[in-house]
C-alpha cells in the first residue's frame, strides 16, 4: 500500500508568498509558532491558577532560537524567561524582550551595572562571588536596584548555598545597597524519584522557614522545572521555569504513565527538521558510501545525498542508526555522517524514482510516521535536552503558524 501523504508546498513558493527571501541551502529546521503558545498554555493549566510561568530560553532556547522563541511566547503571556548566561539575556533585550529575565548561573561581578540598567536578575550561590557583586553594586542606582535570587544546594551536588549558609547570604543582600533580593530557588536532581525529590523538598522548605524565623522577607520561590512539573505541580510554590516541555518534549527520565496529564493537554513538539536532495544517484553493487566506509551496498542502489551533516548538530553517532522519511515512508541513513552531508537508502521507496524535489523529514513527522528528539537521543545513547539544543547556528531556521511562515533565520538574515 502507497503511504497518504499530506502535500507540502515547497518551502521556496511558501517563502515568497509570504514575503521572505529563499534559503541558502536545502536542510533547514521549522519552528512551529502555534505549538509553542499550545504547550505555554498546558504548562500553565498544569503549574495551577495564578502561578507565573517562566520559561527557559538558555542555549539559544533549546536550539529554536532564542529571540523569535521568546518573543512568541512574551505575546502569548509568559510570565518572564530564564537563561544561563549573561550575553544570552542581553540579547534578549536587544532582541526587543521586555519581561523580567533571571540568569540561572553566576554573572562576574564587573555586569552588576548593566545588569540593573537592563533590568535583569541575576543568580547568587556562592559567598565570595555575592560579596563581590555586592561591593560592585553599590554605586548603583537605588531606584533601579539590582536584583538578585539565591540559589539553595539542596542536594542537586552543583551550586548553591547551604542551607546553613543562606541566611548571612539573605541578610547581606538585604542590607546592602543598589541590590535587593527577589528571589529564592533551587534545582531537583532527579524529579521523578520521589525519595530524592522528597528530601531536595524538605530541604528547601527548611531554608524558607530559616529565613522566616530570621525575619528576613521572603522573596519569590521556585523549584519546579518540566519533570516536576509534569509530575507533581504542588511544587509550583510562587513560579515555575519550565525548559524542554515548552518546546512539546517530555523529558527522557519519564515514562508516559507519569506524564498522561500533560499529553492530554495537547503538548506539541516544535521543532522539526526537513532536507531536499542535492544528488540522488544509483550505485552498483559493492560501492562504499561515505568516509570509511562503513557501509557497501549490497545491491543496486539508490542513494540520495542530504546537506547537513555533524556541523549541523546532526550527530556522527548517528551513523548507520537513524532513518528520515519520505513519502511518507521510513528509510535508512547509511555510511558515517559527514560534516556536512548524510546518505538516504530510498532504492525501495514506492513510487517514481526519488529526486532531487522529494522532500526528506529527519525530525518530526510526516504521514502516519514520526521521528522523535527521544528515538534519536536513544539511538545516539543521549538525552533529547542534546537532540534540539545541537542543532547549529548554520541550519536556517523558518518560524511558522498556521497561516504559513512567519518569520526567518539565518546565517546573514533575520525577518519577522
Amino acid at each position: 500500500m502507497t503511504p497518504v501523504v499530506p502535500s507540502r508546498s515547497p518551502i521556496e513558493r511558501r517563502l515568497a508568498a509570504a514575503g521572505l527571501p529563499p534559503l541558502p541551502r536545502t536542510a533547514w529546521l521549522e519552528i512551529d509558532i502555534d505549538a509553542l503558545s499550545t504547550n505555554l498554555a498546558a504548562l500553565r493549566r498544569l503549574a495551577g491558577a495564578d502561578v507565573p510561568v517562566r520559561p527557559v530560553v538558555k542555549a539559544d532556547a533549546y536550539g529554536h532560537g532564542a529571540i523569535p522563541v521568546a518573543l512568541a511566547l512574551e505575546a502569548a503571556g509568559a510570565d518572564g524567561f530564564c537563561v544561563a548566561a549573561f550575553d544570552e539575556a542581553m540579547d534578549l533585550r536587544e532582541g526587543g524582550l521586555r519581561g523580567p529575565i533571571l540568569v540561572l548561573y553566576p554573572v562576574p561581578a564587573a555586569f552588576a551595572d548593566e545588569a540593573a540598567r537592563l533590568d535583569i536578575a541575576v543568580a547568587a550561590g556562592e559567598g565570595r562571588a555575592l560579596a563581590e557583586t555586592v561591593r560592585v553594586a553599590a554605586d548603583i542606582d537605588p531606584a533601579r536596584p539590582l536584583g538578585i535570587e539565591l540559589e539553595v544546594e539542596t542536594g542537586l551536588g552543583r551550586g548553591g548555598f547551604a542551607v546553613a549558609e543562606l541566611v548571612s547570604a539573605a541578610r547581606l543582600v538585604a542590607d546592602s545597597p543598589g541590590v535587593v533580593l527577589v528571589g529564592l530557588w533551587t534545582h531537583l536532581q532527579a524529579a521523578e524519584d520521589p525519595a530524592i525529590t522528597g528530601a531536595q523538598v524538605s530541604a528547601f522548605d527548611a531554608a524558607v522557614d530559616g529565613l522566616a524565623a530570621a525575619g528576613v522577607a521572603l522573596p519569590a520561590r521556585h523549584v519546579a522545572a518540566s519533570a516536576a512539573l509534569m509530575t507533581d505541580g504542588i511544587m509550583a510554590y510562587d513560579g515555575v521555569r519550565p525548559g524542554l516541555a515548552v518546546y512539546g518534549l517530555v523529558p527522557d527520565e519519564l515514562d508516559e504513565a507519569a506524564v498522561s496529564g500533560a499529553f492530554a493537554a495537547g503538548l506539541r513538539p516544535v521543532m522539526s527538521l526537513y532536507a531536499r536532495p542535492v544528488r540522488v544517484a544509483d550505485l552498483p553493487a559493492g560501492t562504499g558510501v561515505s568516509y570509511g566506509p562503513t557501509f557497501r551496498t549490497a545491491r543496486s542502489s539508490r542513494i540520495a545525498t542530504l546537506p547537513l551533516g555533524y556541523g549541523d548538530g546532526w550527530s556522527r553517532g548517528l551513523s548507520n542508526r537513524a532513518s528520515a522519511i519520505v513519502r511518507g515512508q521510513r528509510v535508512p541513513l547509511v555510511g558515517n555522517v559527514a560534516m556536512d552531508a548524510v546518505m538516504a537508502d530510498v532504492t525501495d521507496v514506492q513510487g517514481p524514482p526519488v529526486d532531487c524535489s522529494d522532500e526528506f523529514v529527519l525530525l518530526g513527522s510526516s504521514g502516519d510516521e514520526r521521528i522523535t528528539a527521544a528515538e534519536l537521543a536513544q539511538q545516539r545513547t543521549t538525552i533529547s535536552w542534546e537532540v534540539v539544543t545541537g542543532m547549529s547556528r548554520r541550519l536556517p531556521r523558518v518560524y511558522h503558524a498556521a497561516a504559513g511562515p512567519v518569520g526567518l533565520r539565518t546565517l546573514t538574515e533575520r525577518r519577522g
